[in-house]
């Protein structure tokens, strides 16, 4: 693991998968963190590709520490909630309103209906919406690529349709966990990855609701039982000491466990 060290730098020839923390705060953005966002990337003909794990509240910003918007080459939302969408209507008027002309079209992938969600947010007509600026995909069964990466999705337990993700350049595997409460499904996508990015926002306790989040507890019983290498908790609301959650994570999960951060990057 490294920190971020910002900028439009390309991964030196030969370096592999990585993953940077754009924003991690919990449902909205907190004092110290944007809401959902992270950022993979990967040697790919000749130079990196970037993949962003959804645009959540606020991420947009940070994101231009880390990055050029230019560089981004596509999205992938987990889910059409604002914490982890709503900042793909200010990438929007990016690509739309640049002053040197209009940016090329982006891929973005989510669930069925992510065109529509995005024209309600922004308050536009959903013909043309914002199909110049973007190509949305709605997820596919089984694997599919994007870039170097091999992607494969499965629906997790949350109010709407949501997605985790495994990710893999051939190499080294990444799975996040978008949000979730307990879920078969979670659990085999999350098989022998090398890190589970996976949220944590709840505490133990008897009043959570079902079917909503995972406790940090519950993230790491997941990590130890899918064999991964490394566990990174995430999406914690502001509301939580984040240190309390990796204090119920910790004894759980046999590998190393840590907290996700803004400007932290890992080496997957």
């Amino acid at each position: 693991m490294t920190s971020g060290s910002g900028g439009d730098a390309t991964p030196p020839t030969g370096a592999g998968m990585t993953l940077t923390v754009v924003g991690c705060s919990g449902s909205f953005p907190g004092p110290e963190s944007a809401a959902s966002c992270y950022l993979v990337e990967a040697p790919y003909d000749g130079g990196a590709f970037r993949l962003l794990l959804d645009l959540g509240s606020g991420a947009l910003g940070p994101l231009q520490r880390i990055t050029s918007l230019e560089s981004i080459d596509a999205v992938a939302l987990s889910h059409l909630h604002a914490d982890h969408c709503l900042d793909l209507c200010g990438f929007y008027v990016v690509r739309k309103y640049h002053p040197d002309g209009a940016w090329p079209r982006l891929p973005v992938y989510g669930p069925a209906g992510a065109a529509e969600r995005m024209c309600r947010a922004y308050d536009i007509a959903p013909n043309p919406g914002m199909q110049e600026e973007f190509t949305f995909h709605t997820y596919p069964n089984g694997e599919f690529a994007i870039g170097p990466f091999t992607v494969t999705v499965c629906q997790v337990s949350h109010p709407v349709a949501a997605y985790a993700l495994r990710i893999t350049d051939g190499h080294r595997t990444l799975v996040y966990s978008g949000d979730t409460g307990p879920c078969t499904s979670l659990n085999e996508l999350a098989k022998d990855c090398d890190l589970l990015l996976a949220e944590a926002s709840f505490l133990e306790g008897p009043d959570n609701p079902p079917h909503l989040h995972l406790t940090g507890k519950q993230t790491a019983l997941i990590a130890e039982a899918a064999g991964a290498g490394r566990l990174v908790l995430t999406h914690i609301p502001p509301w939580h000491s984040r240190d309390a959650v990796l204090a119920e994570a910790g004894p759980h999960f046999g590998g190393d466990v840590s907290l996700a951060a803004p400007g932290t990057t890992y080496e997957v």
